[in-house]
């Protein structure tokens, strides 16, 4: 981090600590703060050399308020959320229902002030991610809950969007899209020259026609929008790209060329109800859908199906899953083999521990592509990258970056995936990257118990040789997350025979 960003950061999470003895959760403040920077960078755009049509009324932009304080300020900041929440469009949708948690006007003019020293939209997104990542992390921790559940690692975001190497005029998906992560990553793709150079028409599909999405978090689904405005994906009075509710409840009716995804964690859907004894019950959720190859409560492989379904006959799908998608029985066996019939799942990436807030949670990228109804199978072979054995990252002392992906990107070969070299042999037990053949009578996956993907080679080095363990702080953290890992288990059983 450099000594700007770093001051930066240090800046904003100066607020946390007066606005928590203030009563403002890291939730509020994140929320507060996404509304404060967002009415600064919409101020920012409207002047030379942007001059962006903001849609913001006058009287009600960031001009009109910061230079205000005391109750004036208070009030001006509350009439400016009320009006914007009436708005239609994106606008409207942004700031609907948006009440103002910073209770405290001084707070409130102090956290103004710092919002109005800074260039927001000459920054760049890894600074502002910087401060986005860390009040996510901290209110995870804060209610002891997976709140960063949502969030996919920007270097992770950035090295699949590479691999698909999404192309202009093409229309992309993500029905569970947190913040819009990978929305933003794919747009900074198609708009870079050394990728692409767009025509007009190329770049007004991008800006209005690329993108559908879907987010079942409210605040979630704010953030999201306020991202695509402010990075121009939209326009502010026409049709939103991306809507609030459940993604799996239905066909939404569109196709798309790409899905670029990392779908929530958790096994089970459920809901709870109230039985007839008043007592409160909890139910899986079920979703029965005429598009879907098998029935289940799984939502990791309703959603693997669910994308199934958005894709074109000729889609392309890069996918965050957890292990249990590529070795569970019954459902899961189901999906692998009908993945493996009518898709060319051709690459998994076995993703390290560490990467997400969310602790022992094990994951895999899987890329397949779409085809054509075909009699044959359509998988003929399955590349493995697995940068999990011997790989130790952690969130904050030894965080996963985009140069820890780039030999898996080499290896993945985007320009032209058909020709891959395997860095596995005999001679080299040890290599990373190695193909599965599937089907014929040198198969090695069809024959495997439950047609399990789940498939590693490398020797642990942990195991395998006492005189080379990981660091203590390493060890320390793997043992966690198995047992949180573990303890998940036990209580998903636990509930299921209790009903």
């Amino acid at each position: 981090m450099s000594e700007i960003t770093s001051a930066i950061v240090s800046k904003v999470w100066g607020m946390c600590n007066p606005l928590r003895d203030d009563g403002v959760s890291y939730g509020d403040y994140l929320e507060q703060l996404t509304y404060l920077i967002f009415l600064k960078m919409s101020d920012e755009y409207s002047k030379p050399p942007y001059k962006r049509e903001t849609g913001i009324p006058k009287g009600y932009t960031w001009s009109d308020m910061n230079t205000l304080k005391g109750a004036e300020l208070e009030t001006q900041y509350k009439n400016t959320l009320e009006k914007l929440g009436e708005e239609s469009g994106i606008l409207g949708q942004i700031f609907k229902g948006a009440v103002n948690k910073i209770s405290n006007v001084a707070i409130l003019y102090r956290v103004v002030q710092m919002i109005d020293k800074e260039n927001w939209v000459a920054m760049s997104s890894d600074v502002k991610g910087e401060i986005y990542e860390g009040l996510l992390q901290k209110n995870a921790e804060d209610i002891k809950s997976g709140a960063g559940q949502y969030f996919t690692p920007r270097p992770l975001i950035k090295a699949m969007v590479e691999c698909v190497r999404p192309e202009p005029g093409k229309t992309i998906a993500d029905p569970c899209c947190g913040s819009g992560g990978f929305f933003l990553a794919a747009q900074s793709f198609l708009s870079d020259p050394a990728n692409y150079t767009l025509d007009r028409s190329q770049k007004e599909f991008l800006k209005n026609e690329t993108f559908h999405g879907n987010e079942i978090v409210g605040a979630t689904f704010k953030t999201a929008l306020m991202n695509l405005y402010l990075h121009n994906i939209g326009d502010i009075y026409g049709e939103i790209p991306i809507t609030l509710g459940d993604a799996l409840l239905s066909d939404p009716g569109y196709r798309v060329d790409y899905v670029l995804t990392n779908p929530p964690f958790g096994k089970k859907s459920s809901i709870t109800f109230t039985n007839e004894d008043d007592e409160q019950e909890e139910e899986d959720l079920v979703y029965n859908r005429q598009d879907f190859w098998t029935t289940s409560s799984n939502k990791q492989l309703n959603f693997v199906q669910h994308i199934n379904t958005l894709l074109k006959a000729t889609g392309k799908a890069a996918v965050v899953v957890p292990d249990n998608v590529l070795f569970e029985g019954g459902a899961g066996e189901t999906v692998r083999q009908k993945l493996l019939e009518t898709t060319d799942l051709h690459t998994i990436l076995r993703l390290p521990t560490g990467i997400f807030y969310k602790p022992g949670v094990k994951a895999n990228v899987i890329f397949f592509d779409k085809r054509p109804a075909s009699p044959e199978k359509q998988t003929k072979g399955i590349w493995i990258y697995d940068f999990r054995t011997n790989v130790h990252f952690t969130l904050k002392q030894h965080p996963m970056t985009y140069a820890d992906l780039q030999d898996f990107i080499t290896c993945y070969n985007p320009q032209n995936r058909h020709e891959r070299k395997e860095t596995w042999s005999k001679d080299n037990p040890d290599g990373r990257w190695r193909k599965f053949i599937v089907g014929g009578k040198d198969d090695q996956i069809l024959n495997r118990d439950k047609t399990s993907l789940d498939i590693f080679w490398i020797k642990d080095k942990s195991l395998a040789d006492l005189d080379n363990l990981p660091a203590p702080d390493e060890l320390a953290d793997d043992i966690i997350e198995n047992l949180q890992s573990a303890l998940e288990s036990f209580q998903e059983l636990q509930a299921q025979l209790k009903k």
